[in-house]
């Protein structure tokens, strides 16, 4: 279907074909619109136009209300102030608008005609170590990033970068060699059977690096054997990551997520191309040997001690830097993938290093003006008392442990709720909602800020939760379950009350939301969108009886309204990553 122009869209280009009617010599002119709380819109784009043209702007004003013919499209126009334009639209353009909107799958939101390719790197945990809660946000935000872009229409490749090279695993493959039963196991293992195998190795082998120097050694030279491709040392290698993606997919599943095996792309996938990259380097001149190690210095990036400090991409024993990796990875995704944009999910923590990497491919050309790469940085996780999320004895939380608590938060408040439910339905829901809970909680804070980890707060039924917005979605289909006979049409020729204009109004608006989350790598827009429509329709659902309305027009455009709410919510709550339960 063809894309459906907004009322914002179609008043902006009224406004400006006004604006260059009444003063040619502008030429276009952007007549700056905006919602407002005057009016439904007000254009203030009169007052830059004739002060560049050194003219009135009120009376600039006058003359484009003056070619605006009200009718269709505009109820009402004022200028007020110094020349501002304020707009009411009429009753009839709205429910015209939302009548096309709701005759689209795609409730209006248009797909990119010349998509790019995003390569997005998200959820990276690490082999033979559990997850906690600082590798949820990477999860999350990706998760939802991933839904928002590909259903506008980009290209979308995921890469999990997990961790699963380095000097431990000697340690680990040392230890399993030398006890091969430890992670002997039944093949319906689960997740948490899996992460309790490679749990009780790693402490048992740890225990033995600690205690035995002869073992320390030998597990020193296992690393050697690992990068070197010894076929034993891989083989062994390879069960830390199978028995390690067991678990991440149990985990990733609890999280309601599809993680796909062939976008796990570990640092191990870039091993091979860890030379080339370093010789590329240092023949171009981006990168110099500084005693012994293979550097690349920027002049803004100093120490406490005045001092530049290098990006390392190769120590001076040979060894390789995260940076060796990273710029690999970039190499493989802009050449290989083809990326016109790489996005990463990853900790703010972590931004001086991509800045300096991002600066490096730029200088190799790998970045251009063609291929971006951009750090989509989060903030902490914290606890009730604002610091950093930790168990009561200080230990980092376990993200499982945090997910089974939200649910059964969740099934309590459900329960509660429960009317005609099964226990199989409220174990179902309660799921929904508090994995919904955790995701809602995270998406609805600019991803660049803190937030804290509140249960209580997140299943609440008020307020700004994914709860809240579950609940007004489930009363909408109990509504309509309700209709009796009485179907969802559109009457544009019905006057609208106030509390109806205000939910078709920012109905309106959601296809400009999701370009908005889009364009930015902000998911905290459109959730923010959701909860103002949550509460418009809750103003409304007070205010306008629905299937109780005057007239028979009446309760079809009112179950219009309901129904183009919870299509609308249902969509967002999807690019979220959220539920919506038909029932709570």
């Amino acid at each position: 279907m063809a894309s459906v122009p907004s009322l914002a869209s179609t008043l902006h280009q009224r406004i400006a074909d006004a604006l260059s009617a009444a003063l040619p010599e502008a030429g276009a002119a952007d007549p700056l619109l905006r919602r407002s709380d005057r009016a439904d819109f007000q254009a203030n784009g009169m007052l830059a136009l004739a002060k560049k043209l050194k003219g009135n702007p009120r009376e600039l004003a006058a003359k484009v209300v003056e070619g605006l013919a009200s009718g269709d499209l505009i109820k009402e126009v004022e200028v007020s102030g110094p020349g501002f334009l304020n707009i009411t639209v009429s009753d009839g353009a709205i429910t015209g608008t939302l009548a096309a909107r709701a005759a689209d799958e795609r409730l209006g939101v248009p797909v990119a005609q010349e998509p790019g390719t995003t390569v997005i790197d998200w959820a990276q945990p690490n082999v033979a170590k559990e997850m906690h809660v600082g590798h949820l946000r990477s999860a999350v935000i990706g998760d939802a990033m991933v839904k928002i872009l590909e259903f506008t229409g980009e290209k979308v490749v995921s890469r999990h970068h997990i961790g699963d090279w380095g000097t431990q695993f000697g340690m680990l493959i040392q230890y399993l060699i030398e006890h091969p039963h430890e992670l002997d196991h039944k093949d319906e293992t689960s997740g948490e059977e899996a992460m309790s195998n490679l749990n009780r190795l790693y402490k048992a082998a740890r225990a033995v690096f600690d205690a035995d120097v002869e073992f320390k050694e030998r597990a020193r030279r296992r690393v050697v054997d690992l990068q070197a491709g010894d076929e034993q040392t891989l083989a062994l290698w390879q069960r830390f990551v199978d028995e390690s993606k067991i678990y991440f997919y149990s985990v990733f599943g609890k999280l309601d997520m599809d993680i796909r095996d062939e976008d796990v792309v570990g640092e191990s996938g870039y091993n091979h191309m860890l030379h080339e990259t370093c010789r590329l380097l240092e023949e171009s001149g981006v990168a110099v040997r500084s005693e012994g190690a293979l550097c690349v210095f920027f002049d803004d990036v100093k120490g406490p001690d005045g001092k530049p400090v290098p990006l390392i991409v190769q120590k001076s024993d040979g060894g390789f830097g995260y940076a060796a990796t990273d710029l690999s990875a970039i190499r493989d995704r802009v050449q290989n993938l083809e990326a016109s944009t790489l996005l990463y999910v990853v900790d703010a923590r972590q931004s001086l290093h991509f800045k300096m990497v991002f600066e490096t491919a730029r200088r190799m050309g790998w970045l251009n003006d063609e291929v971006h790469a951009v750090q989509l940085a989060f903030g902490t996780v914290l606890g009730k008392d604002g610091k950093p999320f930790k168990t009561r004895e200080g230990e980092t939380v376990r993200l499982v442990d945090l997910l089974d608590e939200a649910i059964e938060r969740a099934g309590a408040v459900v329960r509660e709720k429960a009317r005609d439910l099964t226990e199989e339905e409220i174990a179902e829901r309660a799921a929904q909602v508090g994995i919904g809970a955790v995701k809602y909680a995270d998406l609805s804070t600019s991803a660049a800020r803190d937030y804290k980890f509140d249960l209580d707060q997140m299943v609440s039924l008020n307020g700004d939760t994914s709860v809240y917005l579950q609940y007004a979605y489930a009363r909408i289909q109990s509504i309509l379950r309700k209709a009796e006979g009485a179907a969802p049409v559109a009457h544009p020729e019905l006057a609208l009350a106030p509390a109806e204009r205000a939910l078709g109004l920012h109905l309106d608006q959601f296809a400009a939301t999701v370009a908005e989350a889009a364009g930015e790598y902000a998911p905290h827009k459109l959730a923010g969108y959701l909860y103002q429509l949550a509460s418009l329709y809750t103003t409304f659902y007070d205010q306008c009886p629905v299937l109780k309305a005057e007239s028979a027009e009446a309760v079809e455009n009112r179950l219009f309204l309901c129904d183009l709410t919870a299509r609308t919510l249902h969509q967002g709550m999807a690019l979220l990553g959220i539920r919506t339960p038909e029932k709570l």
